[in-house]
């Protein structure tokens, strides 16, 4: 046995979290090694029997009495929980619903419509594509420009790039917590306030932070977020988005997509729309009561065992990763694309390599399940309570001997 796997079998020994790996699915089995769970994480083990008890007792039984006892209110008592547990935001600020996509549209627009004479949208060229093409969108639709930020990929998007576009007519800034490709972490309180001293508001997008890093959002004085649950909430493939406005903001916040579940007495029906007291107004269609159920058993998870746990072991499990990147990959001309600052880095790293657009195809049939980001990185998504330090040695270890064949 190498040195580095003595250290992951160690590392494995000492974990305290350890024993949460069992309590997903597919993490018995040895012939896959999955480095992907920033992108789908995996169902918790007993969401099966959380799933039938639904069907057959809420659903079942209960039929469309459903409304009436919880299913209504769902968007808001699940949106306060995740501000409790993973968002640092108290009750009345968060819902869930929607996509990501659509949770941006609302909460640009409505940034937008609260700034009235001021008509720029600041956003990074390496934001997510979602996020950009939201911002290009929405500026066509209501003749706004766009302020495009050309961070250093090494670094991210700090606060003096940010003041550096920022004028008087800045309305919105749109900007991600954890750079996708990078795993850059971006100084949220700094930018906000930077934002805030010139009269702007920002939208924080959090798909890559949420379950995986300390988020105090009502702390850190954010106006407006939202992100995906399928990652490190591990909600499950499509599952809704959640959305957060400030309190400060909700009463004079409009949202674009006004439908019945946000209206102030939807139920009467009424000719015209009035919005709904509060965050509700956010909410728009029926919500997918159903679909919110597995991120439900992972919010026990982590609730369980702590975010701050989490964070410690997603830096030990990404620090472990680049060593064997460092040690296995970089004699054969890979390069690390993510900051070696432990404060700078999020739950996931990215190896860039010019072989690897070709070779994860043939680690996937092997059972070897990173991610790839183009141009040429492979990205490895390190969710904290299902990865092992060993499945994170050998995952690194495949990746170089298939390196090492394509290359020699």
């Amino acid at each position: 046995m190498s040195a580095a796997a003595r250290d992951a079998a160690a590392l494995d020994e000492s974990d305290p979290l350890a024993a949460y790996r069992a309590r997903f699915v597919g993490t018995e089995d040895p012939g896959i090694l999955y480095l992907d769970g920033n992108s789908l994480g995996r169902p918790v083990r007993d969401l099966p029997e959380r799933l039938t008890r639904f069907v057959e007792h809420e659903w079942g039984e209960r039929l469309i009495r459903g409304w009436d006892e919880g299913w209504f209110d769902q968007p808001l008592t699940l949106g306060d929980r995740l501000g409790r547990v993973v968002l640092g935001a108290a009750p009345g600020q968060t819902i869930v619903g929607d996509s990501t996509t659509v949770s941006l549209y609302k909460l640009i627009r409505a940034a937008l419509a609260a700034q009235p004479g001021r008509r720029t949208i600041v956003v990074d060229r390496g934001n997510f594509p979602t996020d950009r093409y939201v911002v290009q969108g929405i500026a066509a639709e209501c003749g706004a420009s766009i302020a495009w930020l050309d961070p250093d990929p090494a670094s991210g998007v700090t606060v003096d790039d940010v003041r550096g576009v920022l004028t008087g007519d800045t309305a919105a800034v749109v900007l991600s917590h954890v750079a996708y490709r990078s795993g850059y972490v971006a100084d949220v309180p700094g930018i906000s306030a930077a934002a805030h001293e010139a009269g702007a508001l920002v939208v924080w997008d959090l798909c890559h932070s949420v379950g995986a890093l300390p988020i105090r959002l009502d702390e850190w004085g954010v106006d407006f977020a939202t992100g995906c649950t399928y990652k490190y909430l591990n909600g499950g493939p499509g599952s809704p988005a959640f959305l957060y406005v400030s309190a400060e903001l909700i009463e004079r916040a409009s949202q674009p997509i006004q439908g019945w579940m946000g209206a102030r007495d939807p139920f009467v029906m009424g000719p015209d729309y009035a919005p709904a007291d509060g965050i509700r107004r956010f909410v728009s269609g029926t919500p997918p009561v159903f679909a919110m159920l597995p991120m439900v058993a992972m919010l026990d998870l982590i609730e369980e065992a702590g975010i701050d746990a989490i964070r410690a072991k997603s830096l030990a499990l990404t620090g472990l990763a680049i060593e064997l990147s460092d040690e296995l990959l970089a004699p054969r001309g890979a390069t690390l694309a993510t900051p070696r600052e432990p404060a700078l880095r999020g739950g996931h790293i990215t190896v860039d390599h010019p072989a690897f657009p070709e070779l994860i195809a043939t680690l996937w049939r092997a059972g070897v399940i990173p991610d790839f980001r183009r141009p040429d990185g492979i990205r490895l998504g390190l969710s904290p309570l299902s990865t092992s330090f060993a499945e994170v040695d050998m995952g690194v270890r495949r990746i170089a001997a298939e390196l090492a064949a394509a290359t020699t």
